[in-house]
């Protein structure tokens, strides 16, 4: 669990001031990302849970409040701060959130916070570094998936994700994203995702020959093994297993013309009866790789893919930002808005509509929080009421729905370059409210609205 200093130091002042000033009135941010990555058609919506699970537990210790009253910046700050309000600190505010695997884009809200403002601003750093994470593995992922048409896929970059933890949510955005399992062992523990593996390099080189060691291994783990063919020579390493008698689940290959290789591969094995021996591929894939295995029409059932998943390597950090969009004041609730040339942002509470058309999404339209379009499906909903998170739906549940939501895009916003971008519009009554142009009312009629109208930090 996240300690409440998994924050940033502005953070702490900001609440510190908002305590010294008596300002305590609640406020409403909004958490989306301010643009699409080049090579991304739509995100997918990921790291929800997490997030809702720091909320729910965020508490300052002993500890954590005896290191703040060192901080030179927050020795200002009165000590009832310290011993009376931190020492109470809870989490107690409303939040709306789109349901984790459902496709976003630019300038949507994936999560709504409402609480008391300085409840609402302490989190900031945690809920952005929570969800944009596992959302850009998540959408990397969804692209291999796609690239992968039905062929099973394997995540195992736990090794390459800048931290075991990061790894090991990794694997649940991927398995999030249509992921058939994970090598992660933790992944799997501690979120129910099948764990699959073959052996690596160093169990062939233990052992005196590759007949050896493939023997070995097969006596261990029975028909589930896959046996790994590359440490020397693969197409030798195949003959080798076709003729020992063996008749493993799989074979793996990891390095050279894979294309090639799978297709003599293929033709050994069938020679030799072992036709129910399939043939996945590894070796530094991504979703342009597997699209081109599959394409060429060679013989490999599944991929393992790493480091370009865990990392989100063509696009490792999205443009997320939290702002605030409400303030109560005397009693009542203030649209509020930044102005800033090149990061404007929109006012008010809002809710995101997804436009549907005999099974396909046509449009979304971001709005104020009140009756949407027809046809519509309002993305937003409540998922946790004063501080306590409400029931949602078990990961594996969230990953099949995942695959309707994404089923309901064009294949032109699905594809992996190209395409036509997903029509995003500003709704006339929040363009009122921001007190917009013509001109930006013209643009915007177009769908363009993460172009015409940029927010961020």
């Amino acid at each position: 669990m996240l300690s409440a200093l998994s924050t940033d130091l502005y953070e702490i002042t900001m609440i510190g001031g908002y305590y010294a000033s008596g300002l305590s009135g609640r406020a409403t941010f909004d958490l989306y990302v301010r643009q699409l990555p080049p090579t991304r058609q739509f995100l997918l919506a990921a790291g929800i849970e997490q997030a809702l699970e720091f909320l729910e537990g965020l508490r300052f210790t002993s500890e954590d409040i005896r290191f703040l009253r060192a901080i030179p910046s927050l020795s200002t700050l009165p000590s009832r701060f310290f011993d009376d309000y931190l020492a109470s600190f809870r989490f107690t505010g409303d939040v709306w959130a789109v349901e984790e695997g459902t496709p976003v884009f630019a300038l949507e809200p994936l999560l709504r916070v409402t609480a008391p403002i300085a409840e609402a601003q302490l989190v900031e750093t945690a809920l952005l570094a929570q969800t944009m994470f596992q959302t850009a593995v998540a959408s990397r992922a969804a692209r291999v998936v796609e690239a992968a048409a039905g062929r099973g896929l394997m995540e195992f970059g736990a090794r390459r994700a800048h931290g075991i933890v990061a790894g090991v949510l990794a694997a649940r955005a991927a398995y999030l994203a249509g992921f058939d399992s994970t090598s992660v062992v933790e992944a799997g523990r501690r979120f129910g995702i099948p764990l699959s593996g073959t052996m690596g390099h160093s169990w062939v080189m233990a052992f005196p020959d590759e007949a050896t060691a493939f023997r070995r291994y097969a006596e261990t783990f029975g028909d589930g093994a896959v046996l790994l063919l590359d440490t020397y020579d693969t197409i030798a390493a195949a003959r080798t297993v076709a003729a020992s008698g063996l008749r493993p689940r799989a074979v793996r290959l990891d390095s050279g013309d894979v294309i090639a290789l799978s297709r003599e591969v293929r033709q050994i094995l069938d020679a030799h009866g072992l036709q129910e021996t399939s043939i996945v591929v590894s070796g530094d894939l991504d979703e342009w790789r597997v699209a081109e295995i599959v394409e060429s029409g060679a013989p490999v059932a599944g991929f393992g893919v790493g480091t370009a998943v865990s990392t989100s390597s063509d696009a490792p950090a999205l443009s997320g930002v939290y702002k605030l969009a409400e303030i109560e004041r005397n009693g009542r609730f203030v649209p509020v808005m930044k102005r800033s040339v090149g990061k404007h942002t929109y006012p008010g509470r809002k809710q995101v509509w997804r436009v549907v058309e005999k099974g396909v999404a046509v449009e979304d339209v971001i709005g104020l929080d009140e009756a949407g379009p027809k046809n519509a499906i309002p993305l937003l909903r409540q998922v946790m009421t004063a501080g306590v998170r409400l029931a949602g739906l078990p990961l594996v549940d969230l990953r099949q729905r995942r695959a309707a939501q994404i089923a309901m895009l064009s294949s032109s916003v699905r594809s992996l370059s190209g395409g036509s971008p997903y029509p995003v519009r500003i709704s006339d009554a929040l363009l009122d409210a921001a007190g917009e142009p013509d001109t930006a009312r013209q643009m915007n009629a177009v769908g363009e609205p993460d172009h015409a109208h940029p927010a961020g930090d």
